[in-house]
C-alpha cells in the first residue's frame, strides 16, 4: 500500500500549479468584481493539453485516470482560483466522459479534439427546475422527426451556458407513462448551442460570478440524429458513467479551496500581533486551524482512494459519494475557520477568504446534497430501507 503520488502525478500538480500562478490574487478579485469569464486560464491550460487529461490520446488528450484529473483540480483549487478557476474547465474534463465511452467513432472525432484544444467550450444540461436530483422525472422532451429531434423544455443551474458553444442535454424521448422503468426513454445529445432556439438567462447569485449559471430554455430547438450519444432510451445509464468521476473532482476542489484557506489563515496568523506577540502563539487560534488541517488531509486520502478504484475498474459509488461528503465539509470549515482568524478582515474582500467562504457553499451543495449521500450509504452500504 502506497500513499505517495507517483513521479507522473507530481508532475502534473507541480506543472498545473506553475499555470496557475500566472493568475494571481488581483486577476481572481477583478474576475469576482465583473463577472468575466477567465479566459486566460481556460487557454492556458488548453495550450499544455491539459482540457484532455481524461480524454484518448488519439483524439489529442493525455489519456491520464479521473486520479490525475483529481490532482489537477485540487492544484487549480488551491492556488486561489477557487471554484472560480475551477468551474472554468471542471466540465471539460468529465462530462463527455459518455461520448469517449458510448459515443461512436465519427463522434469522437468531431466532438472530443475541439473541446480538448479549448476551441470550444461544453455545458451539461441536466438539472430542471421542477425535478432537481429526481431526474427520471425530467419533462424536457426530444421529439423524433424524421432524421432529427426537435428538445423542448427548461433547464437550471446550466454553468456556463452563457459562453459555451457546446450543450450536452438529457432530454425524455419516451413519455414516463410508456416506459417499464423511470430510467428508460431518456436519451442523451451532444450538440450546438443554438442561440437562436436556447434562451440562456444568468442567475445573480452568491459566488463564483466569473463563471456563469443559468435557466436555459429549448424552443423546437432542432438536433441532428447524429448527435445523439449512444442507443435511444438510454440515456440515464450513460451519464450514470460520468457521476462518480464528478463527485471525485468536485471533492478534489472543494479540499483545494479549503487548503488556500487555512494557508492564507496561518499565515496571518503569524503576522498578526495583538497585545504584543502574534495571534497565532494563542491555542484558541491554533487548535481549529489544526484540527482543519487534519480534516482535510483525512478527506484528502478518502478522494485519492475514490479516484483509484475508478481508475482501477472497481466499484467507487460508496467511496465518491464519500469523498465528495467528507471534501466539501472539511472545505467549508476550513473556510469559515479562515473567515474566523482574520476576524473583521475575513469580511474584506482583499483578504480573499471571503470569497472563499462563498465559493465553497458549490461543492458542499452541487452535484448531490450532503444529505442525500447520507441516504446512500445507509441504503447501499448499511443495508438500510429506502427513506425517499
Amino acid at each position: 500500500m502506497d500513499f505517495a503520488l507517483t513521479e507522473e502525478q507530481e508532475a502534473v500538480r507541480e506543472a498545473v500549479s506553475r499555470i496557475c500562478a500566472r493568475f494571481g490574487d488581483d486577476y481572481w478579485l477583478e474576475r469576482d468584481h465583473t463577472g468575466e469569464f477567465p479566459v486566460e486560464l481556460h487557454q492556458a491550460l488548453a495550450a499544455d493539453g491539459w482540457l484532455g487529461i481524461c480524454m484518448p490520446e488519439e483524439f489529442g488528450g493525455a489519456g491520464l485516470g479521473i486520479t490525475e484529473a483529481a490532482i489537477m483540480m485540487q492544484a487549480i483549487s488551491q492556488s486561489g482560483a477557487g471554484m472560480s478557476g475551477a468551474s472554468a474547465v471542471h466540465m471539460n474534463i468529465f462530462g463527455l466522459q459518455p461520448v469517449v465511452v458510448f459515443g461512436t467513432d465519427d463522434q469522437r472525432r468531431r466532438m472530443l479534439p475541439p473541446l480538448i484544444a479549448g476551441k470550444e467550450r461544453a455545458c451539461f444540461a441536466v438539472t430542471e427546475p421542477n425535478t432537481g436530483l429526481d431526474t427520471t422525472r425530467l419533462r424536457t422532451r426530444a421529439e423524433r422527426q424524421g432524421s432529427k429531434y426537435v428538445v423542448n423544455g427548461q433547464k437550471v443551474w446550466i454553468s456556463t451556458a452563457g459562453v459555451a458553444e457546446k450543450i450536452l442535454i438529457l432530454a425524455r424521448t419516451t413519455p414516463l407513462e410508456d416506459v417499464r422503468k423511470p430510467t428508460q426513454g431518456l436519451s442523451l445529445f451532444y450538440t450546438d448551442l443554438d442561440r437562436s432556439r436556447i434562451e440562456v438567462r444568468p442567475i445573480d447569485k452568491m459566488g463564483r460570478k466569473a463563471v456563469d449559471s443559468n435557466q436555459v430554455f429549448f424552443d423546437n430547438l432542432e438536433v441532428p440524429e447524429e448527435d445523439r450519444i449512444g442507443e435511444e432510451g438510454r440515456g440515464f445509464e450513460y451519464i450514470l458513467h460520468g457521476l462518480n468521476p464528478e463527485r471525485i473532482l468536485i471533492a478534489a476542489e472543494a479540499l483545494g479551496l479549503g487548503f488556500v484557506a487555512i494557508e492564507r489563515a496561518a499565515q496571518y496568523a503569524k503576522d498578526r500581533v495583538v497585545f504584543g506577540r502574534p495571534i497565532g502563539q494563542n491555542q484558541a487560534i491554533q487548535h481549529p486551524l489544526a484540527e482543519c488541517w487534519m480534516r482535510l488531509d483525512s478527506a484528502r486520502l478518502s478522494v485519492m482512494q475514490a479516484a483509484w478504484r475508478y481508475d482501477k475498474g472497481m466499484s467507487c459509488g460508496a467511496e465518491a459519494n464519500m469523498a465528495k461528503y467528507l471534501a466539501a465539509e472539511a472545505g467549508f470549515a476550513a473556510c469559515q475557520q479562515a473567515v474566523m482568524t482574520h476576524g473583521g478582515f475575513g469580511y474584506a474582500k482583499e483578504y480573499h477568504v471571503e470569497r472563499y467562504m462563498r465559493e465553497v457553499m458549490i461543492p458542499r451543495i452541487a452535484p448531490v446534497s450532503p444529505q442525500l449521500i447520507l441516504c446512500f450509504i445507509a441504503e447501499k452500504v448499511l443495508g438500510l430501507p429506502k427513506s425517499y
